[in-house]
């Protein structure tokens, strides 16, 4: 891949799902939700789209709907192993670019994927990049659920955590209403673009405590030095699907988008 920001996606798909079974082919608007979320993959200008999953009916879905799907191992730990088996399948070359992108989230913006993928290819020194979103609320900053990331002046990822960081210790003992202007509190985007040299070296990195405390993946691969490029986008994106409640929410936002 020579052109600017060319990339391939690999959409990770489980059949298990802790809180909502089988919602890689819930139906949305007529299709698979692992279907939706390719359709916005092709439309970020990926040269391939592919479906990795664990799962026999996962992967007829996808073929069924003319996207390319791969069979992976049902053992990987994580989403990052399975992405990193089908960049061995595919036998893409260390230098290619491959966008995570989650099977749950159909409502993911193209130009987000675009973006991630641009990122690491203008961070030579990067081996992954990803994004983040500005944090302008309290609630936000002090919420464990939502992770934050502190940059370097190069848009390098310093740290992640589901602490306050960095933590407006003066202003919040002033106001504990609001947040101080200028503060560079940013909110994670779970997406990620990976090197796929770094792909197959990543499962043999050692795990870091920070990560296993922190119950965040990619602190390993700071812990171990590599770099992580992090693209600052304007808006949060749209949530993705982990409960019933969310599945609503999108097949609501499908049906309004039809035309009329």
């Amino acid at each position: 891949m020579s052109r600017p920001g060319a990339h391939i996606v690999v959409i990770p798909a489980r059949f298990a799902s802790s809180r909502l079974y089988a919602k890689a082919l819930a139906d949305i608007a007529g299709k698979p939700m692992v279907i939706r979320v390719a359709e916005r993959a092709r439309e970020s200008g990926a040269d391939a789209v592919w479906v990795a999953t664990d799962h026999q009916q996962i992967y007829d879905a996808v073929r069924e709907h003319g996207h390319q799907a791969l069979m992976t191992r049902a053992d990987h730990t994580t989403g990052t192993d399975r992405i990193a088996e089908a960049a061995r399948q595919l036998g893409l070359s260390g230098s290619e670019i491959v966008v995570n992108v989650q099977g749950d989230e159909p409502l993911i913006s193209p130009e987000l994927i675009r973006e991630v993928a641009r990122s690491l290819a203008e961070h030579g020194e990067a081996s992954i990049a990803t994004a983040c979103h500005p944090i302008s609320d309290r609630e936000s900053l002090l919420n464990p659920n939502v992770v934050k990331v502190a940059l370097d002046h190069r848009g390098h990822a310093l740290y992640f955590s589901r602490a306050p960081i960095p933590y407006p210790r003066d202003s919040l003992a002033l106001n504990q209403s609001a947040l101080p202007a200028g503060l560079p509190s940013y909110r994670h985007i779970g997406i990620y673009a990976y090197r796929a040299s770094f792909l197959q070296l990543y499962s043999r990195l050692e795990p870091a405590a920070m990560e296993r405390f922190e119950a965040l993946e990619q602190l390993r691969a700071l812990w171990h030095g590599y770099r992580i490029a992090v693209a600052v986008t304007a808006h949060a994106p749209e949530a993705g699907v982990d409960t019933a409640e969310d599945l609503e929410r999108v097949r609501r936002s499908f049906a309004e988008a039809r035309p009329a």
